[in-house]
């Protein structure tokens, strides 16, 4: 066998060897993330974000976006952008994407409600069999409560409107003001009402400040797949498991 041949066979076996233990560490790294999914803790108390996990309000908080910068003379962005406005504080969103300092993006949250408060906050629909997951907590005797970003007098009309309140021991949800905005604050607001533990407390939402406020007072956190966030936002988050559809929480936390 010549030099160069012999040069050629070794890389080749090097490389099979590199791939063969690739291909090793990703079987372990999904078995990991099988184990994980299978993970079962006695949390009493569940606590559920809304948009992008009961509702998929992406119609409405879409348009009002629209309505508010049209109205102002702002750019519509690219429909992509409109997802990223689902999950944190307006403001945050305004900023962001529509190049506004912080005085603007509150005046464009106030034109933003002219339109969700009468239009966009019922144009969203329910995620099929959600109304069967809380059905099944409560029967399990667990304490549920709404955690959102969203405007409390907003959650409560959606889930009053759907006929989902029944459901919840408390709603709780961002002020009209600058009172309480972050998800963080939301989530204090809500331990406050919870009268449990931190460690008996799941936090379940679709993106990555549900998981980031809920590491921050000590809760669990499992990610919802259905909603806007992605698999590695919430893994990233910190999410214990994920759920692909609705009903696959009933598994998780029972």
């Amino acid at each position: 066998m010549s030099l160069t041949c012999f040069l050629q066979c070794a890389r080749s076996a090097v490389n099979t060897a590199q791939m063969t233990e690739m291909t090793f560490q990703a079987s372990l790294s999904q078995n990991r993330y099988e184990e994980i999914m299978l993970l079962k803790k006695n949390y009493n108390t569940i606590l559920f974000d809304l948009d992008g996990t009961i509702t998929d309000s992406f119609p409405g908080i879409r348009n009002s976006v629209v309505y508010a910068l049209e109205k102002l003379g702002y750019p519509v962005p690219e429909e992509e952008i409109f997802r990223n406005f689902i999950g944190p504080p307006l403001t945050e969103s305004f900023a962001k994407h529509c190049g506004m300092n912080g005085a603007q993006a509150a005046g464009a949250v106030n034109v933003y409600r002219e339109y969700y408060a009468e239009r966009g906050i019922f144009e969203c629909t329910v995620y099929p069999g959600t109304e069967d997951v809380f059905k099944t907590l409560k029967e399990a005797g667990k304490q549920l409560g709404i955690a959102t970003s969203k405007a409390e007098p907003y959650a409560v009309r959606i889930l009053e409107h759907f006929g989902l309140d029944k459901y919840f021991d408390f709603i709780a949800g961002a002020t009209m003001n600058t009172r309480r905005v972050t998800k963080i604050d939301v989530l204090r607001y809500a331990l406050a009402q919870t009268g449990a533990l931190p460690k008996d407390i799941l936090m379940i939402g679709d993106r990555h400040h549900d998981g980031e406020g809920a590491a921050a007072l000590g809760l669990g956190f499992t990610g919802v797949l259905y909603g806007f966030g992605s698999r590695e936002e919430l893994i990233a988050a910190g999410a214990e498991c994920l759920a692909e559809k609705p009903v696959d929480l009933i598994r998780i936390i029972l």
